[in-house]
């Protein structure tokens, strides 16, 4: 059962109600801060079709409905129903499309820009998903990839791993892992030189931004793929064990901050 439990809970697949919490609390603390580099490193503007892969909740999609206007389009992939249903109701206007990177339903050549905010991680097959966002852009057409830098440069996550290793074993502790698979330029750029020449990648800082511990143990494992294998007593023991072993991070307001860098690959299709 651990084996499974571990596969499931590293894939980045997660529940309706994982989803609600993902966009009531991971957006405002940890994803938002990225969408406007996210689309400034694509170079959007109005009147382009823009394609977000992996969309989740769609915090990239709405905001790339209103720089290319009226006159523009934007398509939002992602295979999880859960965050599907989020996105679908806080951005009538965007076209929700159920489906897989490695698979996109989209014509070839069709797009002007592609997205993909820490999402390239979960892919089962990267190379394949890489080569799809090729054949959808057009020449000329752009790509931005965000994934985060090691998790050993995210201090408070690292701490986190640590904690969920020892408190609830390593296949926790894995899940929190997976998002930072990808954390080395070199790798990151080397999957995109396979259909792209002119790959740059750049780190950026971020910041986690939490209103309190308890916001930050719970939006870590309601509302992501740990969400639907920790019961209520593992949750009230790793509450009790992160109140001691987390408050470094904790301000004297009781909020929570901590650096959360990031890399964002761009390359453009010739």
């Amino acid at each position: 059962m651990k084996t499974n439990r571990s596969t499931d809970a590293s894939t980045g697949q997660v529940s309706t109600p994982a989803a609600e919490v993902y966009e009531e609390f991971f957006v405002p603390a940890l994803f938002g801060q990225w969408v406007t580099p996210m689309l400034d490193a694509v170079h959007a503007v109005a009147g382009e079709r823009v394609l977000d892969v992996g969309t989740g909740t769609g915090v990239v999609a709405r905001a790339a409905l209103r720089r290319v206007g009226a006159s523009g389009s934007v398509i939002a992939v992602d295979p999880n129903e859960g965050m599907l249903a989020i996105a679908e109701r806080l951005a009538p206007g965007v076209d929700v499309r159920r489906s897989v990177a490695e698979r996109l339903p989209v014509g070839s050549a069709e797009i002007d820009c592609v997205t993909c905010q820490f999402a390239l991680m979960f892919f089962g097959d990267r190379t394949g998903a890489v080569a799809e966002t090729r054949r959808v852009l057009r020449v000329g057409g752009r790509v931005a990839v965000a994934t985060w830098a090691a998790v050993e440069e995210s201090p408070g996550y690292m701490a986190m791993v640590e904690l969920l290793a020892d408190e609830l074993g390593e296949w926790a502790a894995d899940a929190l892992r997976a998002p930072f698979c990808l954390g080395v330029p070199d790798e990151l750029g080397e999957l995109l030189r396979r259909e792209f020449a002119d790959v740059a990648v750049k780190r950026h800082e971020g910041q986690a931004r939490f209103a309190s511990l308890e916001d930050w143990l719970h939006t870590e494992i309601r509302g992501w793929t740990l969400a639907d294998h920790i019961d209520d007593d593992h949750f009230a023991k790793l509450r009790c064990a992160a109140a001691e072993r987390l408050r470094s991070f904790v301000a004297s307001d009781g909020s929570v901050r901590f650096a959360t860098p990031a890399l964002i690959a761009t390359a453009t299709a010739t």
